[in-house]
């Protein structure tokens, strides 16, 4: 995996991004031991609804779950609240948030733990051993965002933002029945630097949250009388 691991990581040190396919995205979790991705997919139908939504909007369902990524392996750590600062979450930052936790099926499946060392792996790589913590601290996002004829989707509501962590990757799970979703990637000045649409299952964007800005337009249905949602992960790494 290391070998595939460097032109990845060349091109985040390179442009702040990168966007990686789904067939090389598969190349670089499968030796990490990724399996049984349908049944990983299928735990997105199982997410509380986000009550912590400031505009009022009840389109955003999500489960939170918290590891720590060390030379000796991944470990989950107690239940906590999400925080962001106003500073990087202007709608809904500056307060505790609770979320449903992820179920301990989900923590332990084979596709999040797959996922969760090919992170450590590259941004290990990325982060100079100076500045390499014994541990990160690792935050995950299972997303479901929900849009229906009169309500666009927003799977980022505060805009145009950073998340306050090292590096974030946001991973494509399924697109059912969805128009748009565009990401768009910024330099801190938020002149933009390229945009992207994650479309099929493994498709991710993968972020140095230091120096860019990042944002994903709304999204709409193509056929009004069908569900319509858009599936992520997202995963932050920060140093402890």
């Amino acid at each position: 995996m290391t070998e595939l691991l460097a032109p990845l990581a060349d091109a985040i040190k390179r442009d702040g991004f990168a966007f990686v396919r789904a067939p090389e995205m598969n190349q670089l979790v499968e030796p990490a031991g990724l399996d049984d991705w349908e049944g990983f997919a299928a735990t997105w139908g199982d997410l509380g609804v986000d009550t912590y939504m400031a505009d009022g909007g009840r389109y955003r369902r999500r489960r939170f779950g918290v590891f720590r990524a060390a030379p000796g392996g991944i470990t989950r750590k107690p239940h906590q609240p999400h925080y962001q600062s106003r500073d990087y979450n202007p709608l809904n930052g500056g307060v505790e948030r609770w979320f449903e936790p992820v179920t301990e099926a989900v923590a332990r499946h084979p596709a999040m733990l797959a996922i969760l060392r090919t992170c450590q792996s590259l941004f290990d790589r990325m982060t100079p051993a100076e500045l390499r913590p014994e541990a990160w601290h690792v935050e995950t996002h299972q997303f479901r965002i929900e849009t229906r004829p009169g309500q666009e989707g927003r799977p980022t509501p505060e805009g145009m933002h950073r998340d306050g962590v090292d590096w974030v990757l946001v991973l494509m799970v399924r697109r059912e029945n969805v128009a748009s979703g565009e990401t768009t990637i910024y330099d801190l000045l938020k002149r933009p630097l390229g945009s992207f649409t994650l479309t099929a299952p493994l498709d991710s964007a993968l972020v140095d949250d230091s120096r860019v800005y990042h944002g994903v337009t709304p999204v709409a249905p193509l056929d009004p009388a069908r569900p319509a949602y858009r599936d992520v992960l997202v995963v932050t790494f920060r140093r402890e």
